[in-house]
């Protein structure tokens, strides 16, 4: 799918599994000779196809991080069903920006990677999300795990997906789950790559091959054709400064509430609905993270960990349960090299259950979700003994 601008600028959208995108790509550069070739790439994510064996650098404990086990694992899934895709129509993921590289490099054309990178735009996302919104992003995310099915990604059609109708129907679906989310990875992003292709373009004076997702290509090509279009890329380059989070706050209220509730029952009810209450703490909150631990299939001492963890762990805003439940899960079940370099050839449910690296991931994230699940139920059922 091509757009021409003026005479100087040509968008190519795509679909980043697609033959019909690989051909059209080096067919639009061949044709125009462009002065630079842009490719909807960030630094990061531009290592990330031409560097396949990046993730063996990775540090373990950099996985550990609850916030870091979601993103990934979100990432990897995501890939995943990409490169299912990619395999059925022939083509690998990201092909088609390959392909401009490989074209620009061989005529010694400039590449100018035009997108915003990767990690900003996702701490941008997060940072600017509200509870429900990060809440409905975890369940959509969790049901398309389990439903993960080779015979559903079948059904897709790529020629539905070059669809520009269809394209903007999903992402309007995408904006009702989460409005944030929509705005900064779409229409932040529509912005930041059209001020890079105005920029990379000269007011006229470079001619510019634009190689995008079809997804940009209507929002892009219309502030192109704004010329009063200008923005500040720095401003969209910074994530959000850290504001008082509901969640660290509850954090801290946690702990305080908790002292007050058994400090009020030894005082009021004696030292024995005291230590039951504790008890009870304990046991709902340990058996809740363990649970999530078991159906993330961790080893049975991380299951263990976490059940001994989650009722402390949740009572310190500064360590999680899925941190110490993790560090036991990379003790026993250490992902070794292949495990990353599988990563990026995960096409099945069976393969991405079975990689240690995504298991020690949804040990992480499942064991926080069971502790703050735990933490939910225990409290109005401790409290309730005092009403």
């Amino acid at each position: 799918m091509q757009e021409k601008i003026n005479d100087t600028v040509i968008l190519v959208g795509t679909a980043h599994i697609s033959q019909k995108s690989v051909n059209e790509v080096e067919e639009t550069i061949e044709k125009y000779h462009p002065d630079i070739v842009a490719v909807e790439l960030c630094e990061r994510r531009y290592k990330g196809i031409t560097q396949k064996d990046q993730w063996e650098n990775t540090p373990i404990t950099s996985l550990l991080k609850s916030n870091n086990a979601y993103f990934l694992l979100a990432q990897t899934f995501l890939s995943s069903i990409q490169r299912k895709l990619g395999k059925d129509y022939g083509v690998e993921p990201g092909s088609e920006m390959i392909a401009a590289i490989k074209q620009a490099e061989e005529h010694q054309i400039p590449i100018e990677l035009v997108d915003r990178d990767i990690a900003v735009t996702l701490k941008r996302a997060w940072k600017k999300m509200g509870i429900r919104e990060k809440f409905r992003i975890f369940w959509e995310f969790l049901k398309a795990i389990i439903g993960f099915e080779e015979e559903e990604l079948e059904e897709l059609n790529l020629d539905e997906m070059m669809n520009q109708d269809m394209i903007s129907t999903m992402m309007e679906e995408f904006g009702k789950i989460a409005p944030t989310i929509k705005d900064v990875l779409i229409s932040e992003r529509d912005s930041y790559i059209a001020q890079k292709i105005k920029d990379a373009n000269q007011n006229g004076k470079k001619t510019v091959v634009a190689v995008i997702g079809a997804g940009h290509l209507q929002g892009i090509k219309k502030h192109l054709e704004d010329t009063s279009f200008h923005i500040d890329l720095k401003e969209i380059e910074e994530v959000p400064k850290k504001r008082i989070s509901v969640l660290k706050t509850i954090g801290y209220i946690i702990p305080v509430l908790f002292a007050v509730l058994i400090i009020y029952a030894f005082m009021t009810k004696g030292s024995e609905l005291a230590i039951d209450l504790f008890v009870y703490w304990f046991l709902i909150n340990g058996i809740c993270s363990a649970i999530g631990t078991l159906l993330a299939r961790g080893h049975i001492l991380s299951i263990l960990t976490a059940f001994v963890a989650a009722p402390i762990t949740s009572l310190s805003p500064a360590v999680a349960a899925g941190w110490v439940a993790g560090y036991v899960e990379a003790e026993f079940r250490t992902p070794m090299i292949k495990d990353f370099k599988n990563l990026s050839h995960i096409e099945n449910l069976k393969e991405f259950w079975n990689n240690r690296v995504i298991r020690l991931l949804m040990v992480v994230a499942f064991a926080n979700l069971g502790s703050m699940i735990g933490t939910v139920i225990a409290f109005p059922y401790i409290a309730s003994f005092l009403a």
